[in-house]
């Protein structure tokens, strides 16, 4: 199989705008690399990401893409001359360049996110490791909307609780759910490529049998109810979740919102509370918005 890679060149002003357009175009996942040039006396580097064959770019989508980094100029970025590029790589080259920047990382207090070919001990008592493969480019724990979500999880859990994770991708959450103690979790996602993705990662840290998952869109399919429901999409997707929201969520479980970018915070958290949830906890991280709600009691 090949694989499309595309690139643009940024400077560190830009990062969050161009981080934005990949994630609008469908990437749930972003290399990033340094740069041997200077734009303007300022550094600049690359953020790529990686298309299967049934993701691909076609040349109206590039086109498109190429259009929206150069009107970042209107928005004060200094975009002019940043090169934008998709080339084609195959499987081989596609997991060796994976390999080359993605590694062990601490996320959390407790949770550590390990890819499958690196060894790796536990550095402290309580540690929880999760092993992930990334190799069907849904993502690799360690994106500032994960771990946004990662953490709020690790507030959440208390033990034994149901939970359903919407658009699961690697399935991080889940299995980041049952590391910390959940009785059994649900998860979906619409694309089935994520779902195979999932189910190959559930079963390297052998939690499959506390986890049901099937590829379903939004909450089609989902038990009724859980005690928490974990959501980690785009925007526009959080606002067709919230009116399902009510016939999964038991009274007072709670919501964990992530992928909100920060001028999509107000009117997320509006339709939130049109629908009988509020605001327990917001965390930060750049642009990116992590809310944790509550369902009101009795409803």
């Amino acid at each position: 199989m090949h694989w499309q890679k595309l690139t643009i060149e940024t400077t560190q002003e830009a990062e969050s705008a161009i981080e934005a357009i990949l994630y609008s175009i469908g990437t749930t996942g972003i290399q990033k690399e340094d740069s041997t040039t200077n734009t303007k006396n300022k550094r600049t580097f690359y953020l790529s990401s990686y298309f299967s064959e049934d993701r691909k770019i076609d040349k109206k989508q590039f086109k498109m893409i190429k259009e929206r980094v150069a009107q970042l100029s209107k928005a004060g970025f200094e975009v002019k001359g940043l090169k934008v590029t998709l080339n084609n790589v195959d499987d081989q080259k596609w997991a060796h360049e994976w390999e080359k920047y993605y590694h062990a990382q601490r996320i959390t207090r407790f949770l550590t996110v390990v890819p499958t070919w690196e060894d790796y001990e536990r550095q402290q008592s309580g540690e929880l490791v999760i092993r992930l493969n990334p190799g069907a480019a849904f993502g690799t724990g360690t994106h500032p909307t994960t771990i946004l979500a990662l953490s709020a999880l690790e507030n959440c859990v208390f033990g034994k609780e149901s939970v359903i994770d919407v658009g699961t991708g690697s399935g991080v959450l889940s299995i980041a759910a049952c590391k910390l103690g959940v009785a059994k979790v649900f998860a979906c996602d619409i694309d089935k490529k994520a779902v195979a993705s999932a189910n190959l990662n559930i079963k390297l840290n052998a939690v499959a049998q506390k986890i049901e998952i099937r590829q379903a869109s939004l909450l089609e399919g989902a038990p009724k109810k859980a005690e928490l429901i974990i959501a980690n999409v785009l925007p526009e997707i959080q606002l067709l979740l919230l009116p399902q929201i009510g016939a999964h969520l038991k009274a007072g479980g709670k919501l964990i919102m992530s992928g909100i970018i920060m001028k999509n915070k107000n009117e997320i958290l509006t339709q939130a509370q049109k629908y009988g949830l509020f605001l327990r906890q917001l965390s930060t991280d750049g642009k990116w918005v992590c809310f944790i709600l509550q369902k009101k009691s009795g409803d």
